[in-house]
């Protein structure tokens, strides 16, 4: 099932695509997509209904962060080898953590705004997991017990600000506008397997980055039992799991950055594909 929120920002409807590409509205069975629908109950209402019997939205939508009310966004660092070293970095030991403030969440095809007097922001196409049921201190065997789907994040960054300006990563990650996730959430029981998922981004019709999933130090079910070790994870809460090679950083002979005007295209085996023009700072954009 992919669920998903569309309409204009302060204005978003729960819906759903069917099978045929067709997004449903979901508005007379929920006010929203929200975390206390992530639940087990609530999905399975939700898998029991008929798409075809559920109104069909009309025209092209924008669409919406996949979920209302995201509580925390909670990234992995170098979690692909081929990664840390283009980035000239070593394997983490263990899951490098930091958060994403929820105020850099867009919806997958908004506009991405760069901070002004930017010059060094990159893009990291990645894995997505949302969390379902509260976890705490959970076994990595039942870890995905927990995730309710899977979704696409572009973990946009500000390197100056995140290598540069005193060693603080969310400096250069929690940027507004720099959190892009869906289009939609692809419940779990469509991904049988997160750690067998083709991923791929473009900027300007070139392509940078094609990775797989199964490349990762740090399985989805590893870094949902670890980083219930540390906080509480609840429903809502994203995890975004890391980047393949690719990201302009790393780029030879010289790293390529985003400038006004670039489009991006990204996307996961499954989970659909993202497209976002980037501007010059203007907070019209980001607040209209």
């Amino acid at each position: 099932m992919k669920l998903l929120r569309y309409g204009p920002k302060g204005q978003e409807k729960p819906g759903l695509l069917d099978a045929n590409g067709i997004v449903r509205d979901l508005s007379d069975l929920l006010p929203d997509l929200t975390s206390d629908c992530l639940g087990r109950a609530t999905l399975d209402k939700l898998a029991s209904v008929d798409p075809t019997r559920l109104p069909a939205v009309e025209g092209p939508v924008r669409m919406a962060p996949i979920v209302a009310d995201i509580g925390k966004l909670i990234c992995v660092g170098l979690n692909y080898s081929d990664h840390a070293a283009e980035s000239g970095m070593d394997v983490p030991s263990e899951p490098v953590l930091f958060t994403k403030a929820t105020s850099a969440i867009i919806g997958c095809n908004d506009p991405v705004v760069l901070p002004r007097d930017s010059v060094k922001s990159d893009w990291e196409v990645e894995l997505g997991v949302v969390i379902g049921t509260r976890a705490r201190y959970v076994e990595v065997d039942r870890a995905l017990e927990h995730v309710a789907g899977y979704c696409v994040v572009n973990d946009l960054s500000e390197r100056e600000y995140q290598l540069e300006r005193g060693g603080q990563w969310d400096k250069g990650k929690g940027c507004d506008t720099f959190g892009p996730v869906g289009p939609w959430l692809v419940t779990a029981d469509e991904v049988p397997d997160p750690q067998n998922l083709d991923m791929w981004l473009e900027v300007n019709g070139k392509r940078y980055q094609s990775g797989n999933t199964r490349t990762m130090v740090f399985t989805v079910a590893h870094l949902v039992s670890y980083i219930s070790r540390f906080m509480t994870l609840n429903p809502g809460d994203v995890i975004s799991t890391g980047t393949p090679p690719g990201v302009g950083l790393g780029q030879k002979p010289e790293p390529v950055y985003l400038r006004p005007g670039d489009r991006m295209v990204l996307g996961i085996e499954g989970l659909g594909q993202q497209r976002q023009t980037v501007h010059a700072w203007d907070p019209a954009l980001i607040d209209g």
